[in-house]
């Protein structure tokens, strides 16, 4: 996988981050949202594909990028197609952080440190190139605007960033109530980024039971349940810790 090009789940994580304040929107949320962007990263690069509500690995093939190809090789390892909502709610929290510390080794960002009651040490983060933040927010913007189905990699950005709860974040008060609204219709643009951001959603809502079966499909096919299209907001970072 060629780094000219930005992945999802540093996108993502670009489109969070507050200009004003250093911090992140939805921090809970995001992590699991950087869990689901690097799963649609991989089904781009080929490596992961949809097998009903679960995800199997059809190329085990190092993609270049090694948090991808650390999730990659996790997924390997399960030998067996794997829930996507199991993945995106397991072990693997500290995304966040994990990405932050690679967009400042990459120079998209830099670490301001700081102190909370003159006491705690806390660490913010500036984006060094605001082009790229406009470039991101822009391909958002289009896709409302405009109607026009988008390409599958800002499908699956608008998928994601509506299942963390970006939506007030990036569209704030009544007067981005369409816009929150078109932005949750994207979801429906790009297969894996629809079934990763529902996976997300059941996590934050608590759902991780056994997924639905179609009683049409020849031999109960599995599909992905049905589920709230209403994420769980919460509240804004206020502290990244270093």
């Amino acid at each position: 996988m060629g780094r000219s090009r930005r992945t999802l789940p540093e996108e993502l994580l670009l489109l969070a981050l507050d200009p004003t304040t250093g911090t992140t929107a939805q921090p809970q949320s995001l992590d699991l949202g950087l869990a689901g962007a690097q799963l649609v990263e991989l089904a781009l690069a080929g490596r992961i594909a949809p097998d009903g509500d679960r995800i199997a690995v059809v190329m085990p093939r190092p993609t270049g990028d090694p948090t991808l190809d650390s999730a990659l090789e996790l997924l390997r390892r399960r030998g067996s197609p794997v829930r996507a909502v199991h993945w995106i709610g397991g072990p693997r929290l500290g995304l966040r952080q994990i990405y932050l510390s690679h967009l400042e080794r990459c120079g998209m960002v830099h670490a301001v440190a700081g102190q909370m009651c003159g006491v705690l040490p806390t660490t913010r983060y500036q984006a060094t190139d605001t082009a790229i933040s406009r470039d991101i927010r822009a391909r958002l913007d289009s896709a409302i605007r405009t109607g026009v189905p988008p390409d599958p990699r800002t499908a699956a950005l608008a998928a994601l960033a509506h299942a963390v709860g970006l939506g007030k974040h990036l569209y704030p008060g009544n007067e981005g109530r369409s816009s929150r609204s078109r932005l949750r219709d994207l979801i429906r643009h790009d297969p894996m980024g629809g079934l990763v951001a529902h996976a997300v959603m059941d996590v934050q809502n608590g759902v991780a039971a056994q997924p639905r079966r179609n009683p049409a499909a020849p031999g109960g096919t599995r599909q992905p349940a049905a589920v709230s299209m209403q994420p769980r907001h919460g509240s804004m970072d206020r502290v990244a810790a270093h």
